[in-house]
């Protein structure tokens, strides 16, 4: 697979031997100009409106459960990948409980907006589903934070319009809609910046979603240019989407295979979830370790 990690030059220029005092003046003068850019770029993000991703991750306003999870989801590192920009419009696919929701409404502001999809319930007389076994590493931590008084455990929805409810989340627009036609009409199409999938593409194999449908949803609805971001559980080679109810794994180069055929570019991809030692052999690794993990960039020529 192509690699798309950056490189700087490695060569560097003699250096040279100034005078004490010539040295020290120019120090003095590099840091008054960065004091100076630094204010100006602290006065740009205060305008802007949404906060520097540092500030987003520490937000006061996150819930306990969420910072915990933090610790492997890397909410900073994936923000940073993924280039969120003020005033933004995304669709956050199987948001669930809105982990990757409130981070997305918090980077594009209160001129953005989020869409957080969750599809409807199951039909009471179709099979039962597979229940889903812990995602290793990356498994969302119950909500404590917004649990009810009653002691009951929320569900995802109630969790998610929990958030949705929070005046500084209000740009958050919780729908249910099928995977297959997952953007609201209004939204589609070429009106999107931004779609994310949060580890459970691998999921849509045992689901039973008609993923080049969805896929081809998505592509319809971003603009020219837009991101379609997607992070999962890394599976063996060879084994495709088989293993998505077993062990919640899916091979990286399937998934790719299958979202450009729906006419997407791969971009670039993150390695700061990648564990090399994993041997994905289980659903959670053996000996305890992080689940080798995969995020990429696709975008709409």
């Amino acid at each position: 697979m192509k690699t798309f990690a950056r490189r700087t030059a490695a060569n560097k220029k003699p250096s040279i031997a100034l005078p004490a005092l010539l040295i020290s003046a120019m120090l003095a003068l590099s840091a008054c100009a960065n004091t100076g850019n630094t204010s100006a770029a602290a006065s740009n993000n205060t305008a802007s409106g949404p906060s520097p991703i540092a500030d987003i991750v520490s937000s006061p306003q996150r819930s306990a459960a969420d910072r915990i999870n933090d610790i492997h989801r890397k909410p900073a590192q994936t923000l940073a990948f993924i280039d969120i920009k003020p005033g933004m419009v995304a669709l956050d696919l199987s948001a669930s409980g809105g982990y990757m929701t409130e981070l997305i409404s918090l980077a594009v502001g209160p001129h953005g907006r989020v869409y957080a999809q969750n599809p409807p319930p199951r039909d009471a007389n179709s099979p039962p589903q597979q229940a889903a076994a812990p995602e290793g590493a990356s498994a969302p931590a119950p909500s404590s934070a917004m649990q009810p008084t009653a002691g009951k455990p929320m569900t995802s929805a109630q969790i998610l319009a929990a958030r949705a409810a929070n005046p500084v989340l209000a740009n958050i627009i919780p729908i249910v809609r099928r995977f297959e036609d997952p953007v609201p009409p209004e939204m589609t199409p070429n009106r999107l910046d931004l779609v994310t999938l949060m580890f459970n593409y691998h999921d849509l194999g045992h689901w039973g979603v008609d993923r080049a449908q969805m896929n081809k949803a998505v592509f319809t609805a971003l603009k020219p240019g837009a991101m379609y971001i997607i992070a999962d559980h890394a599976g063996r080679p060879g084994t495709g989407i088989s293993e998505s109810g077993t062990l919640h794994r899916i091979e990286e180069s399937f998934l790719i295979q299958e979202v450009q055929a729906a006419g997407f570019k791969l971009a670039d991809e993150g390695y700061f979830m990648r564990n090399p030692s994993d041997p994905r052999d289980k659903n959670t690794p053996e000996p305890p370790q992080p689940k080798d993990e995969f995020i990429l960039k696709f975008i709409k020529p």
